[in-house]
């Protein structure tokens, strides 16, 4: 998959998500965490949340890079779990562009 433009590499490793998700392959990890569900993809993403954060702490460039790598692998996991575009959350992120933190918290009403 190294044709895949910098920019698209979200939007590629969610395609090939939802593949193992349609297709689910004997010997994929993807597809084990579709098999055992929500609450195993759920603990996955706590446990790489948590692994970004003691990474944070550890001040290693190269460890945080390959922790958030995990982490936004995994949530892609969850986004297609429910069938939901990466798109939606760039436009939500779209949204609050230039927002203060405190105003985006107040439209949430």
């Amino acid at each position: 998959m190294t044709d895949v433009k910098p920019d698209d590499i979200l939007e590629a490793v969610y395609r090939v998500i939802l593949e193992r998700k349609a297709n689910p392959a004997e010997k994929s990890y993807v597809a084990s965490l579709f098999t055992k569900g929500l609450d195993k993809i759920l603990s996955k993403i706590g446990e790489e949340a948590t692994e970004t954060a003691v990474a944070g702490k550890g001040g290693n460039p190269d460890e945080v890079v390959y922790e958030v790598a995990d982490l936004f692998f995994h949530t892609l996991i969850l986004l297609g779990y429910y069938d939901i575009p990466p798109e939606r959350v760039y436009a939500e992120l779209r949204r609050r562009f230039g927002m203060s933190g405190i105003e985006e918290k107040e439209s949430r009403t």
